[in-house]
């Protein structure tokens, strides 16, 4: 295994104390990814003058008595999904590749800058963020520290590579199905998908399931990181109201005595290869132990929600490309990404009405089922992390299961608008990581992020993953 890094919280302490400044962590990062993304593909793009000039401003602040933020000379690297000013945003796309660097930030840069963070570069991401693996037209195969030829997930792939291998602390992901819990899952990391609107996201959005977060090593970073980035913002109508809550204190203090759960290993609908179940079952009891938890033997049973998913989001796809370039482009979209526009094309309203009508279906069995219990825990995916450049007909205890269905169950939370984690939930024999998913009722996000607490605080942290030439 690789060593331990220091992790976000750690560093953003030491720097404000003026310990270690920002610009040693900041080159101490820059070094780590020339040495070790060539073999990960993990970053697309890297801008080591600005990053090093934005770590002088931090160390500046420090010089003159200022607080730079709770995230003070933390690198970190943002999705290529997710525009960071002076950097390209490519979405993944070879119709995108060549344009130049964005003038401005996200909102969620934006606020992570204002706290103290230090963007390095751009994280490879599938095309418009379509897949749970990463491979692009553009940049080619990304890869995870965890095993040769194994994804990292996606469509938070690169991020969560870098993460694990230790290149960056943290890096930026974005959640419209799984994308930041599917790349934790396989990764070994954390990943918070928080309530909708939670943290603002600016448009455009036609699905409504998408959410920005992070990719962490710990619990508490990511709880930070929600302190940090939370509250309203008027570019996006579905944000959520300021909220007095502080996460980094309710992951120790909030009390989960008699909280109501149900595990699934399925969630009514799925295949789960049985040593990733039976290693959730054993953590979802031991956790349920820990926090006092009572377990229900219910069922949960949501029907069908991946088709409603991929129907859901057929709006994104479209919303991705500028006019002009579908069909004139469609020979440069990856096959995936154009079987979706070929399909989608022709779709009429009363169809679309359709799906917003099953959509709210699945929205009410949701409702009902967070009136009988406070939590649902399930593993995060069906399967541990497959091939890096896609699966193959996934086989599931003997059965064959469509590719959406080895990573199926992180997509309800995003339809009804839940907040969920992954948090890590051991390894499998031949050492892959395994994430076990908590769902709680909608903005309830401190739930979530409680019951993860209790799950990493008696386990040692594990050490970054290994890479060839760290």
């Amino acid at each position: 295994m690789g060593e331990t890094r220091p992790t976000a919280i750690e560093i953003a302490d030491t720097v404000r104390s003026g310990e270690r400044s920002a610009r040693e962590v900041v080159e101490d990062c820059l070094a780590r990814i020339d040495a070790g993304n060539s073999a990960l593909n993990a970053f697309v793009h890297v801008d080591a003058d600005a990053a090093t000039r934005a770590a002088d401003r931090v160390d500046d602040l420090v010089a003159n008595g200022e607080d730079p933020g709770p995230f003070a000379g933390v690198p970190f690297g943002v999705k290529d999904l997710e525009n960071c000013a002076g950097m390209p945003t490519t979405h993944g796309s070879v119709v995108y590749a060549d344009r130049g660097p964005v003038a401005e930030d996200s909102i969620h840069v934006a606020r992570l800058r204002a706290a103290g963070g230090v963007p390095v570069g751009k994280t490879a991401a599938p095309e418009f963020g379509t897949l749970s693996f990463t491979r692009t037209l553009a940049f080619g195969v990304t890869t995870s520290p965890w095993g040769e030829g194994r994804t990292p997930g996606g469509s938070s792939g690169g991020s969560a590579a870098a993460v694990a291998a230790g290149l960056v602390p943290v890096s930026t992901a974005s959640d419209g199905g799984g994308s930041t819990r599917i790349p934790a899952s396989f990764s070994g990391l954390v990943g918070m998908k928080p309530s909708h609107g939670r943290i603002p996201l600016e448009g455009p959005s036609g699905s409504q399931t998408a959410v920005v977060g992070l990719l962490t090593t710990t619990v508490a970073e990511s709880a930070r990181h929600l302190d940090a980035v939370a509250g309203p913002d008027d570019r996006d109508r579905l944000s959520l109201p300021a909220t007095e809550l502080r996460y980094a204190e309710l992951i120790d203090s909030l009390a989960t005595g008699g909280l109501r759960a149900r595990w699934s290993p399925d969630l009514g609908f799925g295949v789960t290869d049985p040593e990733v179940a039976a290693l959730c079952q054993a953590v979802t009891e031991e956790l349920a132990e820990h926090a006092g938890l009572i377990l229900d033997d219910g069922e949960v049973d949501l029907g069908d929600p991946v088709r409603l998913w991929f129907q859901a989001g057929a709006a994104d796809l479209w919303l991705s490309l500028e006019p002009g370039m579908w069909p004139q482009l469609a020979d440069e979209l990856t096959p995936f990404v154009r079987r979706g526009l070929e399909a989608t094309e022709k779709l009429g309203m009363a169809r679309y009405a359709e799906i917003l009508r099953l959509r709210e279906q699945l929205q009410a069995h949701m409702a009902a089922l967070f009136d009988e219990v406070d939590v649902v825990l399930c593993p995060t995916t069906a399967v541990p992390a497959f091939a890096d450049k896609g699966p193959p007909p996934t086989v599931i205890d003997g059965r064959e299961v469509a590719m959406g269905m080895a990573t199926p169950y992180t997509m309800p939370a995003n339809l009804c608008w839940n907040p969920a984690i992954s948090v890590p939930a051991g390894l499998t024999a031949d050492g892959l990581p395994v994430g076990l998913q908590i769902i709680a009722g909608r903005h309830r996000d401190a739930v979530p992020l409680r019951l993860a607490r209790i799950l990493e605080q008696p386990r040692p942290r594990p050490p970054n993953a290994p890479v060839r030439g760290l």
